[in-house]
């Protein structure tokens, strides 16, 4: 099964795109080789561009309050895990103290260093991040992985807590709903969503052996699916087959 995302709100669409980078930085700054590091370094980068909004470390305490609210109702009510609900919630206040501790904006480490500075005003050049450009950074990236990894760790010291906060608030709102199977007729699919208990985000599921993949727009109002098929050249055409999936509205 291959699961296509679609946020329906800006704080999720943010989310999506930090864990989205994240997840690269995480992979590549463990290898040994320098073109890793090189590409660790560029969604370091991405990831800085996407923080500096003075915001975002506003929108992710909201989010996490919004959570903690919504599982605070649900102390008192029946068949509810309290055990696991007071671990969940233990998770979500610690997430919110390692925001609300860092000193200044989120990723300003990073960002105010000025070897990582010289390497952003060179990366909109194509190409212009070569060795007679940024000898620095060709010198640094042929040190021991050990050294490279230091830097690193000093660069994520003040972007972890947020991080962390991220990905602990998506998987909780992933879990939050159970998939239903659905029908697109003709490819097509739409649907009205609650506007009293918004959803935040839509998965979309489709069997990995099927040659399609879902084009998804929406608000918090309404989406609208339309799953097309690749072609070996030129754009992707629209499906004109009826098509079952999974689908989860994301609802906390």
């Amino acid at each position: 099964m291959i699961i296509f995302e679609h946020p329906l709100n800006e704080r999720i669409r943010t989310f999506l795109r930090v864990e989205h980078l994240f997840r690269q930085l995480d992979y590549f700054v463990h290898q040994e080789d320098p073109r890793s590091s090189r590409c660790a370094v560029d969604a370091l980068l991405d990831i800085v561009a996407v923080t500096a909004r003075a915001d975002v470390r506003t929108e992710i305490l909201k989010e996490l309050e919004r959570l903690i609210a919504n599982l605070n109702r649900l102390t008192n009510q029946r068949g509810v895990d309290r055990e696991a609900l007071e671990c969940i919630l233990s998770e979500l206040h610690e997430a919110a103290a390692g925001v609300q501790q860092l000193h200044g904006p989120i990723g300003h480490q990073a960002r105010e260093d000025e070897f990582l500075k010289a390497i952003a005003q060179r990366s909109s050049i194509p190409g212009g991040t070569c060795s007679f450009d940024l000898p620095y950074f060709h010198y640094w990236l042929i040190q021991p992985t050990e050294q490279r990894q230091a830097r690193f760790a000093d660069w994520l010291e003040d972007l972890n807590p947020a991080i962390a906060a991220i990905r602990l608030a998506l998987s909780l709102l992933r879990s939050s709903s159970s998939s239903r199977t659905a029908l697109a007729e003709g490819g097509f699919y739409q649907e009205a969503l609650d506007a009293v208990a918004p959803a935040q985000m839509l998965r979309v599921g489709i069997e990995a052996e099927r040659s399609i993949f879902p084009e998804i727009s929406g608000h918090r109002n309404r989406f609208s699916i339309r799953f097309m098929s690749p072609e070996p050249q030129g754009r992707a055409s629209p499906c004109g087959e009826d098509v079952e999936f999974q689908l989860t509205c994301c609802v906390f």
